[in-house]
């Protein structure tokens, strides 16, 4: 589990890498090892056993518990009419190696600038090419069973050009190549990732302990196979006697796997029975715990029962002080209202009386004015008519008076 999770953590580093690392990571980083793998080993190819197959180079995994282990080279079927295989290769990156897996495509891609070899130089592919459906296979570097496969040619362009070394991974130390605008088209075409049979060749070379760097120090006994599950061949080419070795290693590891086994079932037999026993007690136990729950379900929903009719009791009465309070409170607005109203009227019968008391008071001073003016002007007349009575008096009295005097003036009548 601790593996897992560091593989997991190794990952997430490299898929996150700046872009200034040699990790391929447009393609995806599947795996990755703190150590580099060992180089290449050099070998021979053994001939395409029949015409449609392409080679795919032998290539190092890794396994988290025993470490790197050789995936001999084979010749494969391709998924697809007109596909080409682009190798894995491991790419150093963020403090760790990682393994890009390989893909089909319509265009080789990036494969760290790792040569390969077999038309696999590093950059590029030279090992045939597809022409009316048919796959053409280049004879100066591809080794074909001439009885079985005809539609071949001679390119020696590449053979010429070779750069040959063992590197078996890209970054410092190893190859140092970046991906040419081809090769990062090719990484964004449509791709296929390795078929089933090319997975169980992989399978198959883990489960072999010949094929692990640690036993064979970086030569493998199988380096190379015709066909998956086929003959598989040693570094000169011929058929690898590390294969009846790994036979006898795999029986003897059977047979201690079976005797392993049957102690095994032995103990599992005992721990089944130790676990029946157990299961039983647990059982009965899990029994009492569900009588004893289902007791306590039933009180608590008893009390349950009980909570919610006193809760509605409560509620009930609560509505009803509420209902009553609402009432009153009602009555004491109407009343409230009422008082208001009545202290309202009683405001405009006040403004109205006083507003009468204004007006008799206005009235009442116009009558004691026009009094006043009424007396003012019989005093007058009373004080003309005095002097009107005095004037005639004067005037009477004048008149006697001077009536009075007239017969004292009247002459003495002659006789």
């Amino acid at each position: 589990m601790k593996n897992l999770v560091r593989i997991l953590i190794l990952s997430c580093a490299i898929a996150f890498a700046v872009p200034n690392t040699y990790a391929q990571v447009s393609v995806g980083v599947g795996i990755s090892a703190n150590i580099a793998p060992p180089a290449l080993p050099v070998y021979v190819q053994p001939a395409c056993p029949v015409a449609g197959d392409i080679w795919q180079p032998g290539y190092w995994a890794y396994d988290p518990s025993d470490g790197y282990y050789w995936v001999p080279g084979v010749w494969v079927a391709p998924p697809v009419t007109g596909y080409l295989w682009t190798p894995p290769y491991w790419g150093f990156g963020a403090g760790v190696y990682g393994f890009h897996a390989g893909y089909w495509g319509l265009n080789v891609g990036f494969y760290g600038g790792i040569n390969y070899g077999f038309g696999y130089g590093g950059v590029g592919f030279y090992g045939g090419r597809w022409a009316g459906g048919r796959f053409m296979y280049n004879t100066a570097v591809w080794n074909v069973n001439r009885r079985f496969v005809h539609n071949t040619y001679i390119d020696r362009t590449y053979v010429r050009n070779i750069n040959r070394n063992h590197y078996s991974f890209n970054g410092p130390g190893g190859a140092n190549a970046r991906p040419t605008a081809r090769e990062e088209a090719a990484m964004r075409e449509r791709h296929i990732q390795a078929t089933n049979r090319q997975m169980a060749h992989q399978d198959a070379a883990r489960h072999n302990r010949a094929q692990f760097a640690n036993v064979n120090h970086g030569h493998p006994g199988a380096v190379a196979m015709n066909r998956v599950n086929g003959r598989a061949f040693n570094e000169r080419g011929r058929v690898a006697a590390a294969n009846r070795m790994a036979r006898n290693t795999e029986q003897r590891d059977r047979m201690q796997r079976q005797n392993a086994n049957a102690a095994t079932r032995n103990t599992q037999q005992r721990d089944r029975m130790a676990r029946q026993n157990a299961n039983a007690t647990a059982r009965r136990t899990a029994q009492a715990d569900r009588v004893r729950e289902q007791r306590n379900n039933a009180q608590a929903q008893r009390t349950a029962r009980a909570d919610r009719v006193r809760e509605q009791r409560n509620n009930a009465q609560a509505q009803r002080t509420a209902q009553a309070d609402r009432m009153r409170e009602q009555r004491n607005n109407a009343q409230a209202q009422r008082a208001a109203q009545n202290q309202r009227m009683q405001q405009r019968q006040n403004q109205q009386a006083r507003m009468q008391q204004q007006q008799q008071r206005q009235n009442q001073q116009a009558r004691m004015q026009q009094q006043r003016q009424n007396q003012q002007q019989r005093m007058q007349q009373q004080r003309a008519n005095q002097q009107v009575r005095m004037q005639q008096q004067r005037a009477g009295n004048q008149q006697r008076a001077q009536q009075q005097r007239e017969p004292q003036r009247r002459p003495v009548r002659q006789r």
